[in-house]
């Protein structure tokens, strides 16, 4: 009898905690969805301050407000994390055409990519040579590509449905394109933008130069689908034409910038961190809304949500705005290298950085047994249409904070139409949809609650409720 009533007890704890986590995911979306700041945070972040690149006086002044808007939320401390940063800038935008004759010209969409050279003052011209990435271009000889512009013009695989696998499957030549080519004698590369439809928006991003010393550096632009299409089409027809590019980037001395941190200290196990947070820089050409403004704004309010929501946590939960995540990852890096030095104990990190569309889930890397725990939780977040919870990669920010025992997560929007905007002059306030972005607040904060009630810390750790 004992036993059976022991048994029933347990049945009915069960039921009342499972009941329990439902009503608070339930007031956690509530509040975002009709009292949610993401969404007037990210205007103030786009609108009135507009794009944040890495060194800039923009990015420091996104470092003053989102510091002086984690004060107000009454945050039991907040400060700046100092960190050096690499000052790239653009100049006088850029500026190509494609020459068929002496005279006759048509006009092309390009853009310097983040970290390249300059051209001479009077540009470069050259024919050009098409390649369908680094792999190819191995397979030429230096007489076929001396003295000329390589065109890398391997397009995203649209038969993908995970857009970041495509974007994976061809960002190599975008990053290291200049440097292959410029061993084989290339005056210049350009490179398809990282985009899935055909359109006029040159999308920047990082590349390298890998050991190249500064003086064999070439420059590197990207161009638009729509002329990269055209651009291969009139190479088919006459192979002799030429490119004229004109770019005024240049690579400063770093600078000093900071991350910004913001936490609230946990009542029972304080020394256990969880942390959320996005980087803060961006590229120039846009606002940088999606990437990552979203994931900036929705770290800081799920601090704000769970205080709203009536939750005290356990664990110490640290919001952290990344700096330089997009040329260099030089916060992330200080960061990690910090804690260890501390020898904090970061047991679990979530990172938004895939845009601010709608949430469909999160991917997970750690330790099997403690991911299989997370997995359990799935049903709770099924009533808001978030189905995908899956191994997989994380963040970039919080990467370096990897070790044998934590776990990192990674909020997955839905990608359809992330790429049509990453890195390009169309990433503004107005691509992003609200409800979408409070929702994605609220789905990571109802993930962070669940960790932070039942914890992470054995292989014999089980839902409770």
């Amino acid at each position: 009898m004992k036993n059976l009533v022991l048994i029933i007890f347990g049945f009915l704890t069960f039921g009342l905690n499972a009941q329990s986590d439902a009503d608070y995911l339930k007031i956690i979306y509530k509040n975002s969805l009709t009292d949610g700041q993401s969404y007037q945070w990210l205007d103030y972040l786009s609108n009135q301050i507009g794009g944040r690149l890495s060194g800039s006086l923009n990015a420091e002044l996104a470092v003053e407000y989102t510091k002086s808007e984690l004060e107000n939320l009454g945050l039991d401390r907040v400060w700046l994390q100092p960190v050096m940063v690499p000052k790239w800038v653009r100049g006088n935008p850029e500026f190509a055409y494609i020459e068929t004759a002496p005279g006759k010209t048509i006009a092309v969409n390009i853009c310097a990519l983040g970290g390249s050279v300059s051209t001479p003052i009077q540009g470069v011209k050259a024919e050009v040579i098409e390649v369908q990435g680094i792999d190819e271009l191995k397979l030429l000889d230096r007489d076929q590509v001396e003295g000329k512009i390589v065109f890398f013009n391997r397009p995203m695989q649209a038969d993908l449905i995970h857009t970041f696998e495509a974007y994976g499957g061809c960002v190599d030549q975008r990053y290291q394109g200049a440097e292959e080519a410029g061993k084989l004698g290339a005056v210049a590369t350009i490179v398809r933008s990282m985009n899935l439809r055909l359109d006029d928006l040159p999308h920047t991003g990082s590349m390298s130069y890998g050991e190249t010393p500064v003086s064999n550096r070439i420059p590197s632009s990207a161009i638009s689908t729509n002329d990269a299409e055209m651009l291969s089409g009139m190479l088919q027809i006459d192979s002799s034409l030429k490119l004229y590019l004109k770019q005024n980037c240049r690579q400063l001395k770093d600078v000093l910038s900071y991350n910004v941190i913001g936490e609230i200290t946990g009542s029972q196990f304080p020394n256990e961190i969880i942390t959320v947070g996005g980087h803060l820089d961006s590229w120039d050409l846009g606002d940088g809304s999606h990437d990552d403004g979203a994931g900036c704004v929705q770290s800081m309010d799920v601090l704000r949500l769970l205080k709203k929501s009536g939750i005290q946590p356990k664990r110490t939960i640290r919001v952290v705005l990344f700096m330089n995540e997009e040329n260099g990852l030089r916060g992330g890096n200080a960061y990690a290298k910090e804690a260890t030095q501390k020898g904090e104990n970061h047991v679990f990190a979530l990172e938004s950085d895939s845009g601010g569309f709608t949430p469909r889930g999160f991917t997970f890397d750690g330790p099997d047994y403690k991911v299989d725990q997370i997995l359990q939780w799935k049903s709770l977040f099924e009533p808001y249409l978030i189905h995908y919870f899956k191994k997989g990669g994380s963040g970039a920010d919080i990467g370096p904070l990897k070790n044998s025992t934590n776990v990192l997560a990674g909020l997955r929007p839905d990608s359809q139409r992330y790429f049509d905007h990453h890195h390009a002059a169309n990433d503004t306030f107005d691509a992003v949809n609200k409800r979408e972005l409070e929702l994605g607040a609220a789905t990571m904060t109802s993930l962070i609650y669940l960790v932070d009630k039942y914890g992470l810390n054995s292989r014999d750790s089980k839902l409770k409720d």
